[in-house]
């Protein structure tokens, strides 16, 4: 986890504190205390997210952008002011750069979708890695299959890291046949921290549209999409402690301007007849129908909730628990790591010799210890080190030592069992 901020750094929170805002936290499974370890896939919601959708639907419930009463313009402010609490998490130029959509899946779909659509021609490449969730994949090769281009993948090492050789002898050998190189921050499945700058640097050295997978990075470190140089960022509100269903794509303005609309509908328009249209500019263009207003807004509270604890802080945070936590679980006795790379989040994939992932995680969940197990939709990765799936324990920066513990005791068990 050394591309995250260290705990010499920056301060580290007040964990217990920070704990006693999440009432999910607070329960028992199977009569035991929860250890939730489940944040690669979604973080559990502060009161402080439940409270600004529970004040909308109580005293704002109304429709955005189409009323002169009272609750559709406090509904509107309060949408329509995410733009601005997300271009200032992401530290975008502009507002008008952050498209609300429904998730880092769909905002992969959009820019797949349109400027794919409206830009590639048979010939052309998309440059992807083996290491995407398939939510980065399945939309370009659609895309490719559409338009005639093809998807081609940078590979990963046996530690679970981009082949950043075979990246620049692809990028050498295809020059400006490649259009669009799309890539993960962090892999969900590996936690492996991808060299940004570099696979940036190979993007525009070629010109390509350079398109970044945030859902695994956003919860857990500072992002600078202006430092970061890429051309879109996308990620979801349910992975930074927000709803499920609502999510925000970044574009440089003139990006986004290049692409035509995804969706046809209400308020993307600027005006219709009965045989043409004209539409908004972007980002409304790319809002058709109602919107999830309770979600945008839920969204917007859980960003604000971030940088007034400070992204520093909590990859300190996270730092500190995971530097003591990944030499333990990987030294466990018959526990076979999946992804070993130097730099890394808390995501702990594994194995366990002679157990099956599903019983491994229905074993921990009797103790009520939540973890993943799967393929983390991520087919590729799991082929690449030949296997159909394994267990993955994600930490957060509400996570506890004591959990740790409890973690190794629970696959103690397992292994006892097995």
């Amino acid at each position: 986890m050394s591309a995250l901020v260290s705990p010499t750094q920056a301060e580290v929170l007040d964990v217990a504190a920070l704990r006693a805002q999440f009432p999910g936290l607070h329960q028992q499974v199977h009569g035991h205390p929860l250890v939730y370890l489940d944040n690669a896939a979604t973080g559990q919601v502060p009161q402080t997210v439940i409270d600004a959708i529970v004040h909308f639907h109580t005293h704002d419930r109304a429709n955005v952008h189409r009323g002169v009463h009272e609750l559709s313009q406090r509904a509107t402010a309060a949408y329509d002011g995410v733009r601005q609490t997300a271009a200032r998490f992401l530290n975008a130029s502009l507002p008008e750069e952050i498209v609300y959509t429904a998730g880092t899946t769909d905002g992969l779909n959009l820019v797949a979708a349109s400027w794919g659509g409206a830009h590639l021609e048979p010939g052309d490449v998309i440059v992807v890695t083996e290491m995407e969730h398939h939510a980065n994949l399945v939309p370009w090769q659609r895309i490719a299959e559409e338009t005639g281009a093809e998807v081609r993948a940078i590979g990963i090492t046996p530690s679970g890291e981009l082949d950043m050789d075979a990246a620049r002898a692809l990028f050498a050998t295809l020059g400006e046949r490649i259009r669009v190189l799309s890539f993960v921050h962090i892999s969900n499945a590996l936690g492996t921290i991808n060299p940004v700058e570099a696979l940036v640097a190979l993007g525009r050295s070629v010109g390509a549209l350079v398109v970044i997978d945030g859902a695994q990075a956003t919860p857990h470190q500072p992002v600078d999409v202006q430092a970061l140089g890429c051309d879109v960022y996308v990620f979801s509100g349910h992975k930074v402690f927000g709803p499920t269903g609502v999510g925000i794509l970044w574009g440089r303005a003139e990006v986004l301007e290049s692409m035509p609309p995804y969706r046809s509908g209400g308020d993307m328009i600027e005006h219709v007849t009965l045989t043409h249209s004209t539409y908004q500019p972007a980002p409304l263009r790319f809002e058709a129908g109602t919107p999830h207003i309770a979600g945008v807004i839920g969204l917007g509270a859980a960003l604000t909730w971030l940088m007034d604890l400070g992204m520093d802080r909590v990859a300190a945070t996270e730092a500190a628990l995971w530097n003591a936590a990944r030499p333990r679980l990987e030294a466990i006795d018959r526990v076979i790591p999946i992804g070993t790379a130097a730099d890394k989040v808390g995501v702990f994939s594994f194995t366990v010799e002679g157990a099956h992932p599903t019983d491994i995680g229905m074993l921990l969940d009797t103790k009520g210890i939540a973890v993943r197990t799967g393929h983390h939709c991520a087919q590729p990765v799991m082929d690449h080190f030949g296997l159909s799936a394994t267990a993955r324990a994600s930490f957060a920066m509400y996570n506890t030592p004591e959990e740790v513990d409890r973690l190794i005791d629970g696959l103690e068990r397992v292994i006892a069992l097995f």
